[in-house]
């Protein structure tokens, strides 16, 4: 998967925090962040045959913060 910039985007976290890759967001003003990923045809191949996608966070031991995977850009309202 490749993080994607779309239009909205207004903050990058991890800008300057070798060995993370900056991630390009959309940081609205209740602390809602939303960012946007594309994947390769391998990966839609794989996810369209077995309905399957899991998400892997480092909490560095730390609460875990509420996440979902969605589809449709949430700031846009689709």
């Amino acid at each position: 998967m490749n993080v994607i910039k779309f239009k909205e985007c207004n903050v990058t976290f991890a800008k300057n925090q070798p060995p993370y890759l900056p991630l390009p967001a959309y940081r609205d003003a209740n602390g809602m962040v939303t960012s946007c990923w594309g994947l390769s045809l391998k990966e839609r191949i794989k996810v369209l045959f077995t309905g399957k996608m899991y998400l892997n966070i480092s909490t560095f031991n730390q609460p875990l913060q509420p996440v979902r995977l969605i589809v449709g850009n949430p700031v846009k309202g689709n």
